[in-house]
């Protein structure tokens, strides 16, 4: 028996994995999601659509491992991205998740009970999009970063998960200090704006913001500017790591 049928065998047809990989570069908010392929014996010569094949990375977890490994190990198989932390956040239990007509099709192909009910524990990592380049593997044809504002429709109940990971971001980036790894060591006030923007997917007041954050003394500012821009060169700050390690809630609020 070979490594790919053991998985197989150990695998729990009842209990999944769903990993949100949310990458940002200092520009938007983008999610790490891959193509689904068929099973080599179904590969050639079957009628899919590779638009509805697009979904988390996900899969079944083994008998023999909790769902933290489960998580590292399923998004190392299908991206190739490893030593992240990932968060849980939520268990996903319609009992219609995996009922949809393609899913149903791909399960076919690729389980050996696949009408068996499934239910999802949910992962999320906000991380730089710059340090993690996917890589598909597994039963991922393809695996690459979406912008948040063109994701399409997913596989099984995969939007809702996704929608789910950002109201949960969405919480935890107004009470704490979240994401600041995502910056350069040093960044202009513009470039902080511009992060919480992107996770919140709203504008912010410009006056606002910048005195609430300079309220909370997370900022250390330097007697430098930008340099190499078309406008005119803002001051840059970094961040106060004392403070950051410290402080606890309600950063926007």
């Amino acid at each position: 028996m070979n490594t790919q049928e053991l998985n197989k065998v150990n695998l729990n047809p009842h209990v999944s994995v769903d990993c949100v990989i949310l990458g940002y570069d200092s520009n938007e908010l983008k999610v790490l999601l891959i193509e689904r392929k068929y099973s080599e014996e179904n590969e050639n010569g079957q009628a899919h659509n590779p638009k509805l094949d697009i979904a988390l990375p996900g899969n079944l977890v083994r008998d023999d491992e909790d769902l933290d490994t489960s998580a590292k190990r399923i998004l190392k198989e299908l991206t190739g991205i490893d030593n992240i932390y990932m968060e849980q956040f939520r268990a996903f239990g319609n009992p219609n998740r995996v009922r949809k007509e393609q899913d149903a099709e791909w399960l076919k192909t690729m389980r050996t009970d696949p009408q068996a009910r499934v239910i999802t524990i949910a992962y999320f990592a906000l991380v730089k999009l710059e340090d993690y380049v996917p890589r598909a593997d597994s039963f991922a044809r393809r695996s690459e970063w979406y912008p948040i504002k063109k994701v399409p429709k997913l596989a099984f109940d995969h939007n809702e998960i996704l929608e789910q990971a950002l109201q949960v971001l969405k919480f935890k980036v107004t009470h704490y200090p979240l994401g600041f790894e995502l910056l350069p060591e040093k960044f202009s006030l513009g470039q902080l704006q511009r992060l919480y923007e992107s996770i919140l997917g709203d504008d912010l007041d410009k006056r606002n913001f910048r005195r609430k954050m300079k309220s909370l003394k997370l900022l250390i500012p330097l007697k430098e500017k930008q340099q190499g821009v078309a406008h005119k060169p803002a001051e840059l700050y970094m961040f106060n790591m004392k403070v950051y390690e410290q402080l606890q809630g309600g950063i926007l609020k």
